[in-house]
């Protein structure tokens, strides 16, 4: 073997050297011969060669094994079988241990080997893999990775096999049981006494042999006295403990009987309880205590599940059988035992440790509930649980609230799933979360300015999980039925409100408190529709420093969306506090500046929009006259007015791009601004209703003229279009199209794919409103648009430029659902207005839309346009001249190309879609043209597609049928046909 040669492998920066190597490695794996080289490679040059070159050489004859073992003579494989054996003896012998990577890959190559040829061709491959271990401990590590190897191949579930790979692994598996098992857990057993001094990292390995093999083996093999002994002496040795934990918790969950399982599992716990092993609080490794945790949660789970197994046996509980019942209760009181050991690791200091045992935690909460009545024991356990989850809420000293790294976010989802375990208590026990709960947050809170910030904060959060974890009527926690318990926590809740409203608690320094304390006020709101009098405290809280003014960027930003989320819920029972607010926002509803230099304004642009959109709600709420209403919210967008008047003459004078770009962004805030404030009106208080038409006819004519300033199109346009779609809604036709035309013509200044990919969605939202009323804006603005996209998707592109083809195709897909729209809302005269050669274009590049255009949506849309036209036109005379022969031209053809085509993917669902609407597209044409079409289709189409007479009077007949069953039978016949 030319060796050199794969030394360019590893030097992709030359490529010519690295192309030739790669294209001796092709050949070396492809040659017949390319093995044996390898392999004489491998045992002539032995652990001296060099490592690349060895990898090389396993990974061809892996290949070959992989590909090629199995077929070959039983001459090549038993010289193969020798190379491979040399070689591993070579890597016993050697006086430093190979590379990881190199045993691995030996390792692997046996396992191919094994799995062909154990037991029928190498029934003495267990033997002769054991006679290795008298060869040292670089042979017990190789074969400790060939049996991880083997278990990959044969057992691993994860690995998806076929039938016949599944049929010989059972055949190895059964083999290996009555042939082999016991002399390998005798070669265990002997690893673990003989290397646990001299070799941890072996008896390490081994415990991982063992924990992989222990699923399809004989328990009795491992579960019996000298290894059960030996595992648990080793969870005493630090090198060896974690490996020790991991290797019974794979023993403890084998699939066995539940009593056998139950009896297994309370003999290691008693052993390892008289071992001392089961005292976290006595040890600081937090590592080997998440395997503790992890070995722990196993046994939690396992008893529960033989509990479910059992109970299943019975028939649920109604079921009398004494001696299962006896069998049921002994499990069930094997798991009780366990709860103090679970609460202990559940409290550890150490998140990792904690969670590692919350399936233990949900799965006890499940059992408690499958049994029905709640003991006292359990109960008491149960509150010892919810007092565990209450302290480990509570943020770690470390947390760093101003620049969240890994750590924090770690926190963050341990959070998360002990709220998990929170909700699970109040769902099977809520009148002891509630009364838990009631008394930790009335405790803190009453002294929340001596408490550490984080248990002030874990009590305002335990209020607010509250408002998920217990079940409320709409969200109403603060009425309900005269039920007990309905009554105990609407008492209880107010309780716990009123004091987080006047306790003073709002004003605490730390953000996190702060922020919580704003949520609870905004999931609560309801408790201010009962009790209005607490509603200037909060209302003064939002706007001062302890919310939108508040230090803390983050608060600030929060607030502000939770002010508007509580002005909306609230609104009825703000109005009378209108004009007090809006003076205290004044300050925070001003446009930030473009030169503020380093200076940050308050609130950022998406927090403002939230405040302008809270003022304009409570304008619009009020019970006054529309003129003073108007006259509010005149008020409140006059300064932007102002301001973006100014900066749009600065706009036109300046020269500077970055400038420019500042400004154009600001101007586009203020449409935004304008934009959200139109949210404030509904069908009670209409746009017109409250006499705001005008002031934003006025706004969007402003902000058309900064458009036609020139500069920056792309950034000012967007806030024009987002003004636009949002008067869409409020404002009616008369008022509003008047002013399409020039905003159109302002938008499409530069019609660029991108340009008009946004655009088109604006006019289908107006279309879609007013209907027929748009007639003579489509009518003029059809042509000029519709040239627009064809030029704009002709222009040639690079071929590797993705970007711009997706916008292609986005714009081709905008098209398309443009024209979807004019002929589904009324607007069909504007197509049969168009001059024929040009109504022709259009027709076709929908047939084209249909056929070619590999985009299931699209072509949907396609076919709904060509069964809307025939809807119309497809009777003689109802259309332009020429359509019913393109319908059989062009629109029948299309109906059969399309789902003929290898992109037409009929195991999609939005395909299927388009195969729908292209059956209905063509029932719709037998509908208007009847027995024509079937003629046509016998004697013009169907002899071009070389169907037989059989097919053909299938189909026709289907056809003929209704929707459903053509729908049903279009399918089956293409699918046949591209098969």
């Amino acid at each position: 073997m030319e060796a050199h040669l794969l030394q360019g492998l590893w030097a992709p920066d030359n490529h010519q050297q690295h192309a030739q190597a790669l294209e001796y490695l092709q050949q070396l794996r492809e040659s017949a011969d390319g093995w044996r080289m390898c392999g004489a490679t491998l045992t002539n040059g032995g652990p001296q060669l060099d490592d690349k070159v060895k990898f090389v050489c396993l990974q061809v004859m892996e290949h070959h094994a992989r590909n090629r073992y199995a077929a070959a003579t039983p001459e090549e494989q038993v010289h193969f079988r020798q190379h491979l054996s040399q070689w591993m003896t070579a890597l016993c012998m050697c006086t430093d241990p190979e590379k990881v990577f190199i045993q691995n890959k030996t390792a692997q190559l046996m396992s191919l080997v094994f799995v062909v040829d154990y037991p029928t061709r190498w029934p003495s491959f267990i033997t002769d893999l054991l006679s290795t271990l008298s060869l040292g401990p670089h042979a017990v590590q190789l074969y400790l990775r060939t049996l991880m190897a083997i278990d990959t191949e044969v057992v691993d579930r994860e690995i998806i096999h076929t039938q016949a790979e599944s049929d010989r692994n059972t055949r190895i598996k059964d083999t290996m049981r009555e042939h082999g098992v016991v002399e390998l857990t005798n070669s265990w057993y002997d690893i673990l006494v003989k290397y646990e001094k001299s070799h941890p990292e072996l008896v390490c390995h081994c415990h991982d042999v063992i924990g992989a093999y222990i699923s399809w083996i004989d328990i009795s093999l491992i579960a019996n006295d000298r290894f059960v002994c030996k595992l648990v002496d080793h969870l005493k040795e630090p090198l060896l403990r974690e490996a020790a934990a991991d290797c019974i918790h794979e023993i403890i969950t084998k699939g066995m009987d539940p009593v056998t399982k139950t009896q297994l599992i309370e003999s290691f716990v008693t052993v390892l309880d008289q071992a001392g092993v089961l005292k976290p609080v006595d040890d600081d490794d937090s590592d080997f205590l998440v395997k503790l945790a992890r070995l722990i949660n196993g046994i939690g789970v396992q008893l529960i599940l033989s509990w479910q197994n059992i109970n299943q046996c019975l028939g649920g509980l109604h079921r009398l059988d004494k001696k299962e019942s006896e069998k049921r209760e002994m499990v069930r009181q094997a798991v009780e035992n366990k709860v103090n050991l679970l609460l202990t690791f559940m409290a550890s200091e150490y998140d990792d440790i904690s969670a590692a045992v919350f399936d233990f935690a949900r799965d006890y909460i499940q059992l408690i509930k499958q049994m029905g009545a709640i003991t006292a024991v359990e109960r008491g356990l149960l509150e010892n649980m919810l007092y565990v989850v209450i302290t480990k809420t509570k943020y770690d000293e470390n947390y760093n609230f101003t620049q969240a790294g890994e750590d924090e976010a770690m926190f963050d989802d341990y959070r998360k799933k002990l709220k998990v375990v929170f909700d699970n208590l109040a769902a099977l026990v809520p009148e002891l979360v509630l009364q838990v709960s009631k008394e930790y947050v009335l405790t803190t809170l009453n002294r929340w300015q001596s408490s550490p910030y984080e248990d002030v904060e874990a009590a305002v959060s335990l209020l607010y999980n509250l408002g998920e974890a217990l079940p409320a009527s709409h969200g109403n926690h603060f009425s309900g039925p005269s039920q007990c318990l309905v009554q105990v926590k609407t008492s209880t809740m107010q309780e716990m409100m009123q004091l987080l409203v006047t306790s003073g608690v709002s004003g605490h320094s730390h953000p996190a408190v702060s922020l919580q304390f704003f949520e609870c006020v905004a999931r609560y709101e309801k408790f201010f529709t009962s009790e209005p009098h607490y509603i200037p405290g909060i209302l003064a809280a939002f706007l001062d420093t302890r919310g939108m003014r508040n230090p803390n960027p983050r608060v600030r930003s929060r607030t502000s969306y939770l002010f508007s989320r509580v002005v909306r819920c609230l609104k009825s029972n703000i109005v009378g506090y209108t004009e007090d607010i809006l003076s205290q926002l004044t300050d925070l509803l001003v446009l930030a500046p473009i030169d503020n230099g380093q200076i940050p304004p308050l609130l950022t642009n998406d927090d403002q929009l939230y405040v302008f959109e809270a003022a304009a709600m409570l304008i619009i709420a009020g019970n006054t006259e529309p003129g003073h209403k108007e006259g509010l919210m005149r008020n409140l967008l006059s300064p932007v007015f102002a301001k973006v008047t100014v900066l749009a003459e600065r706009l036109a004078r300046e020269q500077d791009p970055v400038n420019q770009a500042s400004i154009a962004k600001s101007i586009c805030h203020a449409t935004a601004v304008t934009a959200r404030t139109s949210k404030a009106f509904s069908n009670q208080n209409s746009i017109q209703a409250c006499g705001c038409v005008q002031l934003y006819l006025d706004a969007l004519q402003l902000f058309i003229n900064c458009l036609n300033v020139g500069v920056e199109r792309e950034v000012v346009g967007a806030g024009v279009r987002q003004l636009m779609h949002r008067l869409v809604v409020c404002l009616d036709g008369e008022s509003l199209l008047p002013l399409l035309p020039p905003a159109s013509q302002a938008l499409l200044h530069t019609p660029s794919p991108a340009v008009l990919t946004e655009y088109l969605p604006l006019i289908n939202q107006i279309i879609t409103k007013f209907q027929k009323e748009m007639s003579p804006f489509v009518h003029t603005i059809f042509m000029p648009l519709v040239s627009a996209i064809f030029t704009a998707l002709s222009e040639p592109i690079e071929e590797n430029d993705e970007e711009e083809q997706r916008t292609r195709r986005l714009l081709q897909r905008s098209y398309y659902l443009f024209l979807t729209t004019i002929v589904s809302h009324h607007l069909l005269p504007v197509l049969a207005a168009l001059d024929n050669t040009i109504l022709q274009q259009v027709l076709m590049s929908v047939v084209q839309g249909a056929v070619e255009f590999p985009d299931p949506v699209a072509q949907k849309n396609c076919f709904v346009i060509l069964r809307r036209l025939t809807e119309a036109w497809g009777v003689k005379d109802m259309g332009p001249p020429g359509f019913v022969e393109f319908l059989y031209t062009q629109v029948v053809p299309a109906c059969f190309l399309a789902p003929l085509k290898t992109t037409f993917d009929l195991n999609d669902a939005q395909t299927i879609l388009a195969l729908h609407e292209s059956v209905t597209c063509l029932q719709t044409v037998y509908r208007k043209r009847g027995d024509e079409l079937i003629t046509y289709l016998r004697s013009q189409y169907f002899p071009k597609m070389d169907l037989s007479p059989e097919l053909v009077n299938e189909y026709c007949q289907a056809l003929t049928s209704d929707a459903k069953v053509f729908r049903n039978y279009s399918k089956i016949f293409f699918q046949r046909a591209k098969s």
